[in-house]
């Protein structure tokens, strides 16, 4: 009898999910397969678009920047109040502990307030005046320095003369008569105006025009922001219980509602009260400096420079350079210039860059990445006034995406 052979043994295939990582690995169908595929390159990561979804969410953000930029008069005006308002909500709430109405002290509030910067402007008032009666006197340092040593002939005409060289030299090729004409172009060179102090070059009146329409604005839109904060602080908790009973009957939204409101308005009144100190910290020792060194109208420059370091990165530079131009045509010395700029640079940086940075990062916690592409976005949609709004606003919206589901991804990417 004869037995049969075994038959050889098949290799045993590997299953699927035990194959080696490798390039040649084949993702699984599925969901988890979809997730990550593996190819000849690398790992891929698919991404589904939903068109219309995506056009519909560009164009409303088009529409609501276009609608705050369209609407700029109002929402300053409207936002400055709130984030003041905020601000000292808290002294109210504290003298209606002491049994003090609070209508009364909303009214104590704001009249102390106003009385303040009053009083200040009122103290500085006659060295804000000798900076305006030094115009003239600055108008004719300017021209002396736009005029050449010689006066016969002033920079701009010294470079009119240079770019007619350099026309003449890379024409030189191009034939005689061409030549000819220009060289009788370049010797009839119109002269240029160079302002002086009693000629008509300079639209003096046209300035003044443009400075008082301006002071008008402003004063129109101070006013409002006063009456706004006094209304404000007057409501109270009013809006606070509005915005909670609008939120619906679910006791989950209000506890979440409250939530964002309460951290909303730790957040601003925090970040405010750390600009209040700084800049009056910053325009203390501005005076000081100033004062030593023997710039005139220390206090007003202190003053501007407390004003303007509230505006995040760019305040610094705006007082260096103010300053610092300020010092050149008091002293006419470089080393003077260096001196007052580097000094005022100095202050800004260690007030700015180290108390201010330290205390907005302990604050609002955020990117400062993140914060300066803001501050750039809100720069460019308002001015000035947005370079100042930026911060508060991007805190606000922080606050929000990390209480609202589907705006998780803004949390994270304003977060550290």
């Amino acid at each position: 009898m004869q037995l049969a052979s075994p038959e050889p043994a098949q290799p045993v295939k590997a299953p699927d999910d035990a194959a080696p990582d490798g390039p040649t690995a084949r993702a699984e169908p599925g969901p988890a397969g979809d997730e990550l595929a593996l190819n000849a390159g690398g790992l891929r990561l698919p991404i589904h678009v939903h068109a219309r979804g995506l056009a519909l969410g560009i164009l409303a953000t088009l529409a609501c920047v276009f609608a705050l930029q369209w609407a700029q008069k109002f929402f300053v005006p409207l936002l400055l109040g709130i984030f003041i308002a905020y601000t000292l909500n808290p002294v109210v709430r504290w003298l209606e502990r002491w049994h003090v109405r609070r209508v009364v002290g909303a009214t104590l509030v704001t009249v102390l307030i106003l009385g303040a910067m009053g009083g200040t402007l009122y103290r500085l008032q006659g060295e804000f005046f000798n900076i305006i009666d030094e115009l003239p006197s600055l108008t004719q340092r300017v021209t002396k320095i736009l005029t050449s040593a010689s006066g016969e002939r002033s920079t701009i005409q010294q470079v009119q003369a240079a770019a007619a060289e350099i026309e003449r030299a890379a024409s030189s090729a191009s034939g005689g008569d061409e030549r000819r004409a220009i060289q009788k172009r370049t010797q009839n060179v119109p002269p240029v105006a160079v302002p002086t102090s009693g000629g008509s070059s300079i639209r003096v009146m046209d300035w003044v025009l443009a400075g008082s329409v301006g002071l008008a604005t402003f004063l129109t839109q101070a006013t409002m922001v006063v009456f706004l904060v006094f209304f404000l602080l007057l409501a109270g908790d009013t809006f606070k219980r509005k915005l909670v009973k609008l939120t619906g009957p679910s006791l989950t939204r209000k506890k979440v509602t409250v939530h964002i409101l309460d951290d909303m308005n730790n957040a601003i009144q925090n970040y405010m009260f750390m600009l209040l100190v700084t800049n009056v910290l910053l325009a203390l020792l501005t005076w000081a400096a100033l004062r030593a060194i023997g710039l005139e109208n220390a206090g007003a420059w202190a003053a501007f420079a407390g004003v303007a370091h509230v505006i995040p990165y760019f305040g610094p530079l705006l007082i260096t350079l103010a300053t610092g131009t300020v010092a050149f045509f008091q002293f006419e010395s470089l080393r003077m210039v260096i001196l007052v700029a580097g000094a005022s640079l100095g202050i800004a940086t260690l007030i700015g860059m180290v108390v201010a940075t330290w205390m907005t990062g302990k604050i609002a916690r955020m990117n400062p990445a993140a914060v300066f592409v803001s501050l750039l976005f809100w720069g460019w949609l308002w001015g000035m006034w947005g370079l100042l709004l930026g911060v508060p606003v991007v805190m606000v919206l922080k606050v929000v995406a990390e209480r609202v589901e589907g705006m998780e991804v803004v949390a994270e990417l304003l977060g550290e």
